[in-house]
């Protein structure tokens, strides 16, 4: 077993619908080599109320996992800048209209989930490198911010029943991106070019028809990686959903 470096701290906190008490549950993981968990399990009552609860704050650098999905939280606070080894932070459901420009500073975030809030903007200074999914599904963004381009390391992006009129030329820059999910919007026909890694996009519910999807410029390369997927799990005896099979347009 090897030493106290690879201790890990996780923060869940939960809510009960019938309840405004939640409990939060402290899992301290010592993962060995062979990869046996020691938990230590420690719970206390927050009154979460619409506040983002300090006493996560306050633990700082310990923290790898936020979940605070379906509560009623209407703002980040600033200080979350402190969490800097957060790599999760699960906010879906919530009330939360806005983000705060110190989100930028979570250098080790990978996950965030965002969907279900009253979002109409995300911050210019939006520099995630590490950020792998992003989910602001079902808020009120009419656009993505240029800086979204230089989350490099993005492979899916969620933004579904959002009012998306406008994507920003930087998108091209997410060349590890393999699914768009930017159902019911109002995007423009010209996303596919210099995307080199999209492998799935779903456009339901957009002002564009199969015919205009085909004729943009990239599909060809897109339709190929597209194929090449499918390829790839059928040689390995995987099940393709009917969902996987989708064209990603209306017909």
């Amino acid at each position: 077993m090897q030493g106290l470096n690879m201790w890990r701290l996780t923060i869940i906190l939960s809510g009960k619908k019938s309840s405004l008490k939640f409990t939060t549950k402290l899992v301290l993981c010592l993962i060995s080599c062979v990869c046996v968990c020691s938990m230590l399990c420690i719970d206390w009552l927050l009154s979460l109320e619409q506040t983002f609860p300090a006493e996560v704050l306050d633990l700082d650098r310990s923290i790898r996992t936020i979940d605070l999905t379906n509560n009623k939280i209407v703002e980040i606070p600033m200080d979350i800048s402190k969490l800097v080894n957060l790599q999760r932070l699960m906010l879906a459901h919530n009330l939360i209209d806005r983000l705060p420009i110190n989100l930028a500073k979570l250098e080790s975030l990978k996950v965030m989930t965002l969907d279900g809030n009253q979002v109409t903007t995300l911050p210019d200074e939006y520099f995630l490198m590490q950020l792998k999914l992003l989910n602001v599904s079902k808020n009120k963004l009419k656009s993505l911010p240029e800086s979204i381009g230089s989350c490099f390391s993005l492979e899916e992006l969620q933004a579904d029943d959002d009012s998306i009129d406008e994507l920003p030329e930087s998108v091209c820059n997410l060349i590890h991106v393999k699914s768009f999910c930017l159902d019911n919007n109002n995007i423009p026909t010209n996303l596919l070019k210099d995307c080199k890694a999209l492998q799935n996009i779903s456009l339901h519910g957009n002002p564009i028809s199969m015919d205009q999807f085909q004729q943009m410029e990239g599909f060809q390369e897109f339709e190929a990686r597209r194929k090449k997927k499918f390829d790839k799990q059928i040689d390995s005896n995987v099940m393709i959903s009917s969902k996987g099979l989708d064209e990603g347009v209306d017909l």
